[in-house]
């Protein structure tokens, strides 16, 4: 199940005060935007982002591979119909306020999970306090709470369910939930949390800064599972005209001999990742005697250790490869070697490393007879 998440940022924020929208304020050293888009990119099952953002506003946020922007509409709808509008291979989605920073990665994958036996899931809490009706400054009555909740985002629905619903529904809605109902979806009720707040007015801020903040110090504490793994890969070089590295082809004298398509930089990386794990290697995975992987391509075996990764929990917090040769040159090619893997691993290419040194023509190497490399990777588990 392929899952995107759409980040709703197209509103001006005005009851939050302040300059400007709230998206754009700082909190706990970030904007607020910074912590939601986080929450949702090293959420294991996001597999791509769209944030909607103001017209005239949209290079406010760095694009990737991952993640997209696109303008909002004048309404809550119509910025959700923009987003919808840039989903072409998801088959879920989760739409989500940018207003709640705090959203945990329980919740998100909590409905994750409830999107596979349900077509909408949603999170949200009992109301416990007791409700009452006013007017004037007096009580004039009471409501009764039983079977109350308060709804919470993201909001998870199938893509193409989700698309009829809002065209099919003539006016705004409170939310996405709404619509879905008014098209006659069930929608799965998952667990909120209470910190799982929206910022609306100014003293949200101090809340949220609070919340935020314990969440740093949590995950600096000892439960937090930081994992650090080592890959080493050579092979041999042999008759040809290019070599292909961290999935990039580079034209070349020869070419590098193995069982796949040799990509030393992607063998390593793998490694390190499985490493990171005790997960062993790549010849455990995907056994060279097995002709199913003659001349496969690496890309194959990076994925399956990224997904090894994200069903273990943990997410991949960095990626520094070091190829070690005399030729070719690295350094023209590192920029699209880091897109490539930035792509495979769905981690941002600011967090990926290639970078290439020569052993000053000494040993296998500085005889050009192949080409070695080095990698490491770290993983983390909230």
């Amino acid at each position: 199940m392929t899952t995107a998440a759409i980040i709703l940022a197209a509103g001006r924020g005005t009851r939050a005060g302040g300059e400007n929208a709230k998206q754009w304020q700082p909190i706990a050293g970030r904007r607020v935007i910074d912590w939601t888009l986080d929450a949702f990119h090293n959420a294991p099952g996001i597999d791509s982002i769209v944030v909607v953002l103001p017209p005239g506003e949209v290079d406010r946020i760095e694009t990737t591979g991952e993640i997209l922007t696109t303008a909002g509409g004048d309404s809550r709808a119509a910025s959700v119909k923009a987003g919808l509008e840039m989903l072409t291979d998801a088959q879920t989605v989760l739409i989500h306020d940018v207003a709640r920073p705090c959203v945990s990665q329980s919740v998100i994958a909590d409905v994750i999970r409830a999107l596979g036996h349900s077509g909408a899931a949603a999170p949200a809490l009992p109301v416990s306090d007791a409700l009452w009706r006013g007017d004037g400054g007096a009580v004039t009555g009471i409501v009764p709470r039983a079977g109350l909740w308060r709804a919470q985002t993201p909001q998870g629905f199938d893509v193409k369910a989700i698309r009829a619903a809002h065209n099919a529904h003539p006016d705004d809605a409170a939310d996405d939930v709404q619509v879905a109902r008014a098209a006659g979806l069930e929608v799965a009720i998952v667990p909120g949390d209470e910190d799982n707040i929206k910022i609306t007015t100014r003293a949200d801020f101090a809340r949220a800064e609070r919340i935020l903040r314990g969440h740093m110090s949590r995950d600096q504490s000892p439960d937090f599972d930081v994992r650090t793994g080592n890959g080493y890969d050579v092979h041999r070089f042999a008759p040809g005209d290019h070599v292909i590295l961290c999935g990039v082809k580079i034209l070349h004298t020869h070419t590098l001999k193995g069982h796949s398509d040799a990509d030393v930089g992607m063998h390593a990386i793998t490694d390190a990742l499985y490493g990171a794990l005790a997960e062993g290697d790549i010849g455990r995975h995907f056994p060279p005697s097995d002709a199913r992987w003659k001349g496969a391509a690496s890309d194959i075996f990076l994925a399956h250790a990224v997904e090894t990764v994200r069903a273990r929990g943990y997410r991949i917090a960095n990626i520094d490869c070091t190829l070690i040769c005399e030729q070719p040159k690295i350094g023209p090619h590192a920029g699209a070697m880091k897109d490539e893997l930035a792509r495979i691993t769905r981690v941002d290419a600011a967090r990926i490393s290639v970078k290439a040194t020569t052993s000053e023509k000494l040993g296998f190497t500085g005889r050009e007879e192949g080409i070695a490399a080095t990698a490491t990777a770290t993983v983390i588990r909230p």
